[in-house]
């Protein structure tokens, strides 16, 4: 499909995987020049996501050219479930969606992948899930020809980057203390970070996951975690955004065993733990695995600019020690105004849905794993 050219730029319709393939130099200047971009946006998570889990046909990755010049983006797919859909590629296991659009022309750029969208939503409502605040795809709604809504999503926990002394600051005085008082332990464990490179990552990979089930055993572990198409995916993917530095996998051991293991996604705004793996065997030994990841990762970002330590979804009674900001990321639904009934059809059953898992969190409330049931819940 094309929309032809309006004010000098081109909008057209992909649905071949290979020609997916073939775009990522072009895909990747645009995404390294968005500055609202996340790790999910880029070529190397988006293309891995597809080839193990995009379906033959379902294709649909709207794009915008200034010349030959790859000047925008909105990577989605065709899903049937409930109704029929243009969903984000990279499904569930991704925490955030963003059109990438090229900064200095996105006056242009976004009534243009508008405009696109529009055209391939002619049979389909546009659900857009995990839209973080302040992302360039907000502004779809305000360019948007027919009907939309705006909810809310999940709740993400994020940190400003900071000396982690700073960090620790920010915790009441008695969580301070007991903070430091497990740095102490953790140090005189003497554990060893080690930075995996580009070659080691499939095996480290094997560790991680090994680690993260080993971990979750008996708590509710995220059942994709464990699927070997996820284990495929995360390895390929990882393996290319360290080669690009969009990510990093560090391993920590102890007495030369791998302990840990952390998968942290990197863009220009954030540093994101996507996922880690510790063995159980580190509580015996006082090891606070989550204070040590974030003090490795607090570092490293603030060494390399990044302005957001992010812990991604979840509200996890952890996460909130720290006393992080509370970002709460958006779903917009999009449609034309001829299938306005199916927009107002599918939002009832979204916030159905959502009133249902509100329940369950107050009727369960020793769940463990609350992001387990919700992908269960959701359709994505």
């Amino acid at each position: 499909m094309s929309s032809g050219c309006a004010g000098g730029l081109s909008v057209t319709l992909c649905r071949d995987p290979r020609q997916f393939a073939a775009l990522e130099e072009s895909w990747n200047r645009l995404f390294r020049g968005c500055p609202t971009a996340t790790p999910f946006q880029s070529h190397a998570w988006l293309h891995s996501w597809w080839l193990s889990y995009g379906k033959d046909g379902r294709l649909r990755i709207v794009l915008v050219r200034r010349g030959e010049e790859l000047v925008g983006v909105a990577a989605l797919m065709l899903a049937h479930r409930p109704m029929p859909l243009l969903v984000p590629l990279g499904g569930s296991i991704s925490d955030y969606f963003d059109v990438l659009v090229a900064a200095e022309y996105a006056d242009q750029v976004l009534p243009a992948l508008a405009r696109g969208l529009h055209r391939a939503a002619r049979g389909a409502v546009v659900d857009l899930r995990e839209v973080r605040p302040g992302a360039a795809a907000e502004q779809l709604v305000r360019q948007w020809p027919g009907v939309s809504s705006v909810l809310a999503d999940s709740t993400c926990m994020e940190l400003p980057t900071l000396p982690f002394d700073e960090l620790v600051k920010r915790m009441p005085a008695s969580g301070a203390q007991r903070v430091r008082a497990k740095l102490r332990k953790t140090d005189a464990a003497g554990i060893e970070e080690h930075e995996v490179a580009e070659q080691e990552v499939p095996r480290a990979v094997r560790t991680l996951l090994r680690l993260h089930e080993k971990q979750w055993r008996g708590r509710g572990v995220t059942p994709e975690h464990l699927r070997p198409r996820f284990a495929e995916h995360l390895t390929r993917a990882t393996r290319r955004m360290v080669r690009t530095g969009e990510s990093r996998l560090t391993e920590f051991r102890l007495d030369g065993k791998v302990v840990a293991a952390n998968v942290t996604l990197l863009s220009s705004g954030l540093s994101g733990g996507y996922l880690y793996g510790a063995d159980p065997d580190l509580r015996t030994r006082k090891v606070d695995v989550a204070t040590l990841l974030l003090r490795y990762e607090a570092g490293r970002a603030l060494a390399e600019g990044r302005p957001v330590v992010s812990f991604l979804r979840g509200n996890e009674p952890y996460k909130n020690h720290w006393r992080p900001e509370t970002v709460v990321n958006r779903r917009i639904l999009l449609a034309t105004a001829a299938l306005a009934p199916l927009l107002r059809v599918h939002e009832s059953q979204v916030t159905g849905r959502e009133r249902a898992v509100d329940v369950l969190r107050e009727t369960l409330p020793a769940a463990r794993d609350w992001r387990a049931r919700l992908n269960e819940l959701r359709v994505r």
